[in-house]
């Protein structure tokens, strides 16, 4: 069988997204019988793996966040790179703060959750957007406004534990 051009990328692109569909945790399907997630993506009580998110806005970087300049903000402690990215922080988390509780973003428009790698971003319409991997991140930013919209929806549903939980 002979196949041109476009044939063989319209199957690299399915055996890609099965791939990555195959790796994303997944606990139980169909949102009633999911078990409940944490609000915020949280390793070891720090929220975004101990980056900076003023930085993904100021810097346009991922940007670790340093010790001495910590906040704890709903359940999670947060670092910054420097004391002006914290007060910044500290006036207006919730423009800083990542979508989807700061999980995989490619993943909710799926329905799934999966943690995140902080280099992997995107500011969208000045929100802030995590994924998991490269492989994630090119299959969300083929289409970012339709997976935004799906994931929108997904995560209002996405079962919750109760704060401080």
């Amino acid at each position: 069988m002979n196949f041109n051009r476009a044939s063989r990328r319209r199957i690299a692109g399915l055996v890609l997204t099965l791939t990555v569909l195959a790796s994303i945790p997944v606990g139980v399907a169909g949102a009633a019988a999911r078990e409940a997630v944490n609000p915020v993506n949280v390793t070891n009580g720090l929220g975004l793996k101990g980056y900076d998110p003023v930085a993904y806005f100021s810097a346009g970087e991922a940007t670790p966040g340093r010790q001495q300049y910590a906040y704890r903000w709903k359940g999670a402690i947060y670092r910054f790179a420097s004391a002006d990215n914290r007060d910044r922080f500290k006036t207006d988390p919730d423009k800083y703060l990542p979508q989807y509780g700061g999980y995989c973003a490619y993943a909710m428009s799926l329905d799934r959750i999966a943690d995140i790698d902080p280099a992997r971003w995107a500011i969208v319409d000045g929100k802030l957007y995590l994924n998991n991997g490269r492989i994630s991140q090119t299959l969300w930013s083929i289409d970012k406004a339709g997976h935004i919209a799906s994931a929108d929806r997904n995560w209002v549903v996405f079962p919750r534990l109760a704060e401080g939980s």
